[in-house]
């Protein structure tokens, strides 16, 4: 509605919809037209200066793209979908956000309420189909009622542990006449504050460790705590480790932080935090990927557990104690519990992983993957945010990347969804408002090129460097090494020519052939307007290390090339 006009007064559904969006702040949506939302569409062009409508070219990409949009900016996604396969094509992009904890909202429209159950076209129980990877989903039968649940679903998206909402719209409802009465945003309920038996029960354990690691994930970005991480780490002289999730949670040249650990992860981190007699976990859910087999692994029933979702707790480890709570809060009020410490013995451990580790690093010349991660280092700007697909190329960004500021790694961790890249990387250039860089292989980007049609049309400065095998590297990789080298279905060396495909995309493209040739297109393809390819052809041959095999215990870490060879019997 016009500025002005009346504080309450009468709207369709589609109008009280939008007008939500607007008063919660959202300034993009994710879109997919279809003929359960046309009412939806209709009043987005009426609000195009206040609300930027992006339509990719499929849904589940939209999805990507509202969520990279989310952990760019620490803000709620939306994207909106038609029912039916509109609403499935969302399914893939909400379980990626959901296992990642990433604040979505996503709305749907369904068939007129007269119409359901009949199996009208395009009707579907997308309530029922989500139920299990949302935080909480709703079916909105009265117009009058969906203020209330849109507000309530971005106070849902945002609170304690975040996550996607779902709210399916039927046609009728949209059309319906409402009072509606603006009102202030809402946004997270107050962070969850921890008990002081817990903090002091964490700060006993931490205190009499001679070993202690501290350990943080995707819970403590979420709660900005990057800072209280480091002070902490520094007060009880502990190194530091991360999961994928907390990569860029603090600065990776911080003095004591190891990098990633897990089954891909360093080899200093990963080893350190199993020779651990304490392990301060923050905001992290020990998956499979970091800690190998459970029942081996060394630090299980030494964990100080804090998350603010207390459904993690012992779910997967035994933890010693356990705090409940904002990770930030918590260790604000737990430093002044613990006391100065340094840990000579300790200290010299870790510096001899670090030491072993540095000594098996590839220092090959040429376009080798590490070479290529080296080079986007040098040339991107602090501020840029890196977003990955999934699969080898995901590992080298992890490990190689350097990051200085949070919510610059995005990447799908807990569901591992191939072809979440590129739209990934719309929303993160569209919330930043910046150059966004994609790291991708060629498995990965034939999911989802067809979005550099999006990024295009909306003239976003998305750089796709595109780590080009020919194969399906990371499967490829476990076959070499757990099945004999029988490459069932992973060779898939495309016909298809990316570079011209990405330019009647309408990107500009190029392929390079060494180090310097990608640097200097990097270097022009962050400052231009638009998206950008940039092919690097590598070696199919090229492996992650270091390796695990899934289920095996951490003491079977394969940590170099050498330990390949000798696995692969050459």
């Amino acid at each position: 509605m016009a500025g002005g006009a009346e504080k309450t007064r009468e709207l369709t559904g589609a109008q009280v919809l939008v007008r939500t969006l607007i008063d919660q702040g959202v300034d993009t949506v994710f879109g997919y037209p279809g003929g359960t939302v046309l009412e939806i569409f209709d009043v987005l062009m009426d609000h195009a200066d206040q609300l930027r409508l992006v339509e990719p070219t499929h849904e589940q990409h939209g999805c990507h793209a509202a969520d990279g949009y989310a952990r760019a900016t620490g803000r709620c996604g939306v994207v909106i979908a038609t029912s039916g396969p509109g609403a499935t094509n969302l399914v893939t992009g909400i379980a990626t956000a959901f296992l990642d904890s990433i604040p979505l909202v996503a709305v749907t429209g369904n068939v007129s309420n007269a119409m359901i159950g009949t199996d009208a076209f395009q009707e579907l129980d997308i309530t029922g189909v989500t139920l299990p990877i949302t935080k909480h989903n709703y079916f909105v039968r009265d117009a009058s009622r969906l203020q209330e649940v849109l507000r309530e679903a971005f106070e849902l998206a945002l609170s304690g542990r975040r996550g996607p909402v779902l709210v399916d719209v039927p046609a009728d409802v949209q059309r319906a006449l409402v009072p509606f009465e603006e009102l202030p945003p809402v946004g997270a309920r107050p962070p969850l504050e921890p008990s002081d038996e817990a903090l002091r029960a964490a700060a006993d354990a931490i205190n009499a460790s001679e070993r202690p690691f501290v350990y943080f994930g995707g819970g403590a970005v979420a709660s900005e705590a990057g800072e209280q991480v480091v002070s902490l780490a520094r007060r009880i002289g502990a190194p530091i480790g991360c999961s994928l999730m907390g990569v860029s949670g603090i600065p990776t040249r911080t003095e004591g932080f190891l990098g990633m650990e897990g089954m891909h992860g360093h080899a200093a981190s990963t080893q350190a935090m199993s020779a651990c007699d304490c392990l301060i976990a923050l905001g992290v859910r020990f998956n499979d990927r970091s800690t190998g087999d459970r029942a081996t692994y060394a630090p299980s029933g030494r964990v100080v557990h804090v998350d603010v979702d207390s459904s993690e707790f012992s779910k997967t480890l035994e933890d010693r104690v356990e705090v409940q709570g904002d990770v930030r809060l918590v260790l604000e009020r737990l430093l002044p519990l613990v006391t100065n410490a340094t840990h000579e013995a300790w200290d010299e451990q870790v510096s001899e992983l670090v030491a072993r580790e540095r000594a098996g690093e590839d220092r090959r010349e040429g376009l080798t993957p590490q070479n290529v991660m080296a080079a986007i280092n040098r040339r991107r700007p602090a501020q840029v945010p890196v977003v990955t697909d999934v699969g080898q190329h995901q590992m080298w960004a992890a490990q190689g990347l350097a990051f200085s500021r949070p919510r610059t790694f995005i990447s799908s961790g807990g569901l591992g969804t191939m072809g979440f890249g590129l739209g990934a990387a719309i929303g993160a250039a569209l919330g930043t408002r910046g150059p966004a860089i994609l790291v991708t292989g060629d498995g990965s980007f034939a999911m989802n090129l067809a979005e550099l049609i999006t990024a295009a049309d909306n003239d976003l400065p998305v750089v796709v460097v595109l780590l080009n095998n020919g194969v399906l590297g990371m499967v490829r990789q476990m076959q070499s090494l757990f099945k004999r080298s029988r490459h069932a279905a992973t060779t898939i060396a495309h016909k298809a020519d990316f570079i011209a495909m990405a330019r009647a995309a309408g990107a500009a493209a190029t392929r390079v052939a060494s180090v310097g040739e990608f640097e200097e297109a990097l270097a022009r393809a962050l400052a231009q307007d638009g998206p950008t390819l940039i092919e690097c052809p590598i070696d199919p041959d090229e492996f992650v290390t270091p390796v695990l095999r899934i289920g095996a215990s951490m003491d079977e870490l394969i940590v170099t090339m050498d330990d390949v060879q000798a696995r692969m019997g050459r």
